[in-house]
């Protein structure tokens, strides 16, 4: 049997973070190949794995990667078992690391492309390997469960006190500056649209509808029906439009005349609640 050495079993430790003991057994089943043992290591982890892929994954992080000079911007869902194993450093960094290569990298259409490609912070790896490397120290399972990626200039903002939830916004113009604090009003307000004509049209007719017959059934006047039914449409739109709402920061102007002072067009967001 090859012997073991000390500075090989520290090595492989590095490389996958697991115990010491746990390394050398690998290392003495490898005949002392750091890459074997660790390729070994990896296999059993991913099978262990495969017995627990029905176990609930409730918690998380979403990873925002965001650049107005190089044009790109990205956003994932990485979901985990527990709320502790969010909080990780490990954690935040694979989110961050799927993001960033989201962005920078070729695209992928899919979690599983994107997992196949390297990973940003650890040289020689790819995301796969660096979340299965992560489930063999923690023993939680981790789903990569939404990718979004723009080609333009983008901003964003995540919120992880409580219930995690991001925004990735696309604009022309402006500053990271703005366009991070945009990000930030559609995370706190829930908007759906940048402006009106991006609502869908049906749901539009349907609410209109639907105030009409709620202002006849209050017996008011035909000929003030009109009137009365656009003051109530403001509701539902200044609720689901961005340009229209009240900025979060300055109430005194709307979203959209805040981008237009900071010189900045809103081109198209993405919203997301983890999980939802």
């Amino acid at each position: 049997m090859a012997e073991i050495t000390a500075a090989a079993v520290s090595q492989l430790r590095k490389r996958t973070g697991l115990p010491m003991m746990e390394c050398k057994r690998a290392l003495e089943g490898s005949g002392g190949d750091v890459a074997a043992a660790e390729a070994k290591l990896r296999e059993e982890g991913r099978k262990t794995q495969e017995t627990r892929l029905g176990r609930d994954t409730d918690f998380g992080r979403i990873g925002i990667y965001a650049d107005l000079a190089k044009g790109v911007g990205a956003m994932v869902e990485l979901q985990c078992e527990s709320a502790p194993v969010a909080a990780l450093d490990d954690t935040i960094q694979l989110a961050d690391d799927l993001a960033k290569q989201l962005a920078t990298g070729p695209g992928a259409a899919t979690p599983e492309e994107l997992l196949s490609q390297p990973s940003p912070s650890k040289p020689g790896k790819t995301l796969a390997e660096q979340k299965d490397d992560l489930f063999n120290r923690i023993r939680e399972v981790f789903n990569v469960s939404r990718i979004v990626r723009f080609e333009g200039a983008s901003g964003g903002y995540a919120h992880h006190a409580g219930r995690p939830k991001a925004a990735l916004l696309q604009v022309e113009g402006g500053t990271a500056e703005a366009a991070k604090d945009i990000s930030m009003h559609i995370v706190a307000t829930g908007a759906t649209a940048v402006r009106k004509e991006d609502l869908d049209q049906a749901d539009v007719a349907a609410e209109r509808e639907l105030q009409m017959e709620r202002a006849r059934k209050e017996g008011k006047p035909e000929n003030i029906l009109g009137k009365m039914v656009e003051g109530r449409m403001r509701d539902f739109y200044a609720a689901r439009v961005l340009e229209d709402q009240p900025f979060v920061k300055d109430e005194q102007q709307t979203v959209g005349q805040y981008a237009k002072a900071n010189g900045m067009k809103l081109v198209r967001f993405a919203s997301w609640e983890l999980g939802k």
